[in-house]
């Protein structure tokens, strides 16, 4: 039987809720296709060096948005705290880099697994809505 209530939803179904409100709200046809490739490059260069390229490339909005959406999700489930630069700084790629740089080991690992989590969710929803959309 059912319990009455609120349940709390799994680490996967919030995941999962990200990565659709993310994709919903900016996910265009660059950014699908950015979201494919992005655990390639993870895996072959790093978490840290990936993000990096996605920041520098900021000025193309995919690959900005592809970069905020992980480091929020890194600031969230690390509890990363921001930094207020001021509004066009991109704290959340600062704090997490941050958070990285200084993380153990086994540490950077965990944040490396959690990004490539949300990622496969980002990619299967992203290509989903291009379908759907017609993109």
């Amino acid at each position: 039987m059912p319990s009455e209530g609120k349940f709390k939803p799994s680490l996967e179904q919030e995941r999962a809720h990200y990565a659709w409100q993310q994709v919903t709200s900016h996910g265009d046809k660059e950014y699908a296709n950015l979201a494919k490739a992005a655990p390639s490059l993870v895996m072959g260069n790093g978490l840290m060096q990936t993000l990096a390229f996605f920041y520098s490339k900021r000025k193309q909005q995919h690959h900005l948005h592809l970069c905020e959406d992980i480091c929020r999700w890194l600031m969230k489930r690390f509890r990363i705290q921001p930094e207020n630069r001021g509004e066009n700084d991109h704290g959340s790629f600062r704090a997490t880099m941050a958070f990285l740089h200084g993380s153990e080991p086994i540490q950077y690992r965990r944040a490396t697994d959690e990004a490539m989590e949300l990622l496969r969710w980002i990619r299967q929803f992203a290509s989903a809505v291009q379908r759907v959309g017609g993109g």
